[in-house]
């Protein structure tokens, strides 16, 4: 969602916005925020430091849907600094709070809502070995 973030770049979520309805029904009009486990995302980084790997950090917004509809808040996401779009993390993070167990979500770039540019479904399965050699080195820190 930035302009400064290429396809191919790595993007670790320090925290999730979300329009989903599940952090609605459980915590009634209190806006939870949805947030990653530090030690993951502190190992996370220094990973991707060591590697030399494009890395972003910082807020993402989790979609119910594939293809946004809504152009005013995707401007007030960018507006914001949120950096990508996908679909589970604050679920995911919501769950790990609820359950006292670690999460990160790690994201690797294949289509950028800037500049419509998108990777090729053969460049998709190569191009995300940075993405799970991080996430494995921040599992195992």
């Amino acid at each position: 969602m930035q302009a400064n973030i290429a396809v191919r770049d790595v993007i670790i979520a320090m925290a999730t916005t979300s329009t989903t309805s599940m952090n609605d029904q459980i915590f009634r009009g209190a806006n939870f925020a949805p947030c990653a486990d530090w030690s993951l995302l502190k190992a996370a980084v220094e990973a991707a430091e060591k590697r030399d790997t494009p890395v972003h950090v910082g807020n993402i917004f989790s979609s119910d849907v594939f293809y946004s509809e809504s152009p005013e808040l995707d401007a007030q996401l960018e507006r914001h600094n949120v950096l990508a779009v996908e679909m589970e993390a604050a679920e995911l993070y919501t769950l790990a709070a609820r359950h006292n167990v670690r999460a990160l979500a790690i994201l690797t770039v294949s289509d950028h809502l800037k500049t419509h540019e998108t990777l090729p479904s053969d460049q998709r399965e190569r191009s995300f070995g940075d993405m799970v050699e991080i996430a494995l080195e921040a599992a195992f820190s």
